[in-house]
């Protein structure tokens, strides 16, 4: 009897595709049948894609905003190109054809809907702030850095767009620890954002457990932000305490209703995003003469 050769499904690092630096793996298992061989990834993996996340920062917040929605709308293109792949493989988790197509439907639309507001969403959220001195005050939007996500349990792959998408719309590199049970989509996205002109080190995705990484990815020291998508309230717990040494801007979300209009919000750009306002001296022309 024939021996089934099991995929390996490698992490993605730095626009690479590494085999964990530990040598582990797991294979999750659907209704009895093995999924493949997936990385359990270690925090050396984590601190690996967290320096050429920050390497990669400058590079990607110094793209022009119209730059970034147009290699994000061609990982939506890419996507499309890949949909019965990515079909196969939700089918392959447990999901019914339906509902798989659905889900890659809905993730197209979704990257789509966030590359619109790559080059608008600063309009929102700036001001020109009104001063007594006499002085130009305006507020503008920057980024707030390198992020960590936990992506959501279910949905494996509208859960990773949705949670991705945002947070790079705006120029922050990520480190995103992918579906534990459900981890096929994420390492086949990764192939997606590979050939779609995403600089490398922008977007790193490991696969492995929470249990493994939740410390170390919320205690980096060099990482800006934390998004949390489940309804865990150890986990979250424990994300709030460990974020406080360096200051984190940590975000709880619940995705419960991922394909709700509601997770289609420029307030999701915002969660990170670091306001910036300066102070710019103006000249004063009245019937009394001019100064400052």
């Amino acid at each position: 009897m024939r021996i089934e050769v099991l995929k390996t499904y490698k992490i993605y690092i730095g626009g690479k595709f590494p085999r964990t630096e530990s040598g582990r793996f797991y294979i999750p298992k659907i209704d009895g049948n093995s999924l493949g061989n997936i990385c359990l990834s270690s925090r050396k993996d984590f601190r690996n894609a967290v320096v050429v996340a920050r390497s990669a920062f400058g590079e990607w917040a110094g793209k022009s905003a119209y730059n970034r929605c147009q290699i994000l709308y061609r990982i939506a293109e890419m996507l499309e190109s890949r949909k019965a792949q990515f079909i196969e493989e939700i089918i392959q988790q447990g999901a019914n054809k339906t509902q798989a197509e659905k889900e890659v439907t809905a993730s197209i639309d979704r990257i789509i809907y966030y590359a619109g507001w790559c080059d608008k969403f600063t309009q929102l959220f700036s001001a020109v702030n009104p001063v007594a001195s006499s002085h130009f005050n305006f507020t503008a939007p920057e980024p707030t850095g390198v992020v960590s996500i936990f992506a959501p349990e279910e949905n494996s792959l509208i859960g990773l767009v949705s949670t991705i998408i945002p947070v790079i719309a705006s120029g922050n590199t990520c480190i995103v620890l992918a579906s534990e049970k459900m981890p096929l989509c994420a390492i086949t996205f990764a192939e997606v954002l590979n050939s779609s002109d995403v600089p490398g080190g922008v977007i790193n995705i490991l696969t492995g457990k929470r249990s493994e990484l939740l410390e170390h990815m919320a205690s980096h020291m060099d990482v800006n932000g934390f998004l949390y998508a489940g309804n865990n309230k150890k986990e979250m717990i424990s994300i709030q305490k460990l974020a406080v040494d360096n200051l984190k801007r940590v975000r709880l979300k619940d995705f419960s209703t991922i394909y709700s209009n509601e997770h289609e919000n420029p307030y999701y750009i915002e969660d990170f995003l670091e306001m910036k306002t300066t102070w710019h001296p103006i000249e004063k022309i009245g019937a009394t003469g001019s100064g400052y």
